[in-house]
């Protein structure tokens, strides 16, 4: 293989920006690397960039923003020889025609070898995930049982697996300071950090209750500051989106103690000043874990794969409001860690696989990805995914076509999937349009 291996990754909102931006990180040393933001409704703002690629090799200066209009033509003219997709789902599709578009201009052009993943904890494994993604290379997880979960959801859909496996890119390859499983230790001296999420708890009435606890917990240790750290703040978008945020719900918390506050930025300097870390189900606890942090999860909503926690089962960090009033949190069990994306390094096989991909993407070219999903309705259902993907930015007459045939569409299907969900058995109900599936 002669010649620097050239990468760039393309990102749409401020989770995928630090995502990919850690996955660049992560490259052998001598390759090259570039991040890109397109331009969509979700694209982050200036303090957004700023906090998620904070700590990576990326400055927000670097990080320009191209219109899916202008990507083909970026791609033709940098020809890079790989393009990772850190992009939400649905984006990843319409990202992969324009690119594909670049051939159509240039006969002698070779496609990128094409490659994606998601920013956070991706259990169970959607069938959406990986439909949307079929027409890339390879697909990046980072645990085991990810790969696990995936391969057989793959196979339930007749699809060859492309993946593999990768540690999450800001996190150390094993925790700092590794305890028995599901040790106790109280929060020591520091911040109490509630990593907050859009999606999980979902009610209104669940995120007032939860804001007592933390308001419990800061008369309990009025010395240490209970922070609600948020990834947007007034009107700045963000990967989901969140109908009840929890600034304003604070402003109606009668008598909040002083030392509970709202806070954005970067997790990892929240982290860095940290006694202990608590959470619904948010991919920070991967990080306090990492950085041997005493951490909470939640457990009072339930633990399932709908409040995006299941994954902890087994972790020994599952807790509840007492713990949180008691100052309690938890260190991992090895056993966990080991199957769940603290796995040893040398497990690690999608930098070799990347590099497979090149070295054929140079030598002959790399085969079209047929797509496995979403392929009826030709130039209409095209339009429609574009739409989707741009909002308010496609101003095209074959968008707005496309949305009026398309809303009515999607909420039949909607309603279908309602009346499904209530005739479903109880044990099947939670694999049924499951929040999750936005942000994948």
């Amino acid at each position: 293989m002669s010649g620097p291996i050239r990468v760039l990754a393309l990102a749409d909102t401020d989770s995928y920006v630090k995502w990919g931006a850690s996955v660049l990180d992560r490259l052998p040393a001598g390759w090259s690397r570039g991040l890109a933001v397109l331009t969509t409704p979700a694209a982050p703002s200036g303090a957004q960039l700023d906090s998620a690629l904070a700590g990576t090799g990326t400055s927000p200066g670097d990080a320009l923003p191209v219109s899916l209009a202008g990507l083909t033509e970026r791609i033709r003219s940098e020809r890079p020889d790989a393009v990772l997709l850190a992009l939400r789902g649905p984006v990843v599709r319409v990202a992969v025609r324009a690119i594909l578009a670049a051939g159509a201009l240039d006969p002698a052009f070779r496609r990128p070898a094409l490659f994606s993943g998601m920013p956070g904890i991706t259990v169970p494994a959607r069938p959406k995930a990986i439909h949307y993604r079929a027409q890339t290379d390879l697909i990046v997880l980072h645990s085991e049982r990810e790969r696990e979960e995936f391969t057989a959801t793959a196979a339930q859909l007749g699809i060859e697996p492309f993946f593999a496996l990768a540690t999450l890119g800001f996190l150390p390859q094993r925790p700092a300071d590794p305890r028995s499983g599901g040790s106790a230790d109280a929060f020591a001296g520091g911040d109490l950090v509630f990593a907050a999420q859009a999606k999980v708890p979902k009610e209104r009435e669940q995120r007032l209750e939860l804001l007592g606890w933390l308001a419990d917990a800061a008369r309990t240790a009025p010395e240490r500051r209970v922070i609600v750290k948020v990834r947007a703040l007034g009107d700045e978008a963000q990967t989901h989106e969140e109908r009840w945020d929890y600034p304003s719900l604070l402003a109606e918390l009668p008598g909040a103690p002083a030392n509970l506050v709202v806070e954005a930025g970067p997790m990892a300097e929240h982290l860095a000043r940290a006694g202990g870390l608590v959470t619904v189900s948010s991919t920070a606890a991967l990080e306090s874990i990492g950085m041997g942090v005493p951490t909470l999860v939640l457990g009072d909503f339930g633990v399932s794969h709908r409040m995006i926690n299941a994954v902890f089962e087994g972790s020994g960090v599952i807790g509840g409001a007492d713990d949180l009033r008691a100052g309690r949190a938890f260190h991992a069990s090895e056993d966990w860690l080991a199957r769940n994306y603290f796995h040893a390094a040398e497990a690690e096989d999608w930098i070799a696989t990347l590099e497979e991909l090149v070295a054929q993407r140079r030598a002959e070219g790399l085969p079209a990805r047929r797509p496995t999903a979403g392929t009826l309705g030709g130039a209409l259902r095209q339009a429609w995914d574009r739409k989707r993907a741009l909002g308010y930015l496609d101003r095209s007459l074959a968008g707005t076509a496309a949305e009026a045939v398309g809303l009515p569409l999607r909420g039949l299907v909607r309603l279908a999937r309602r009346l499904r969900r209530r005739l479903a058995p109880p044990a099947a109900q939670t694999s049924i349009d499951s929040p999750t599936a936005s942000r994948l």
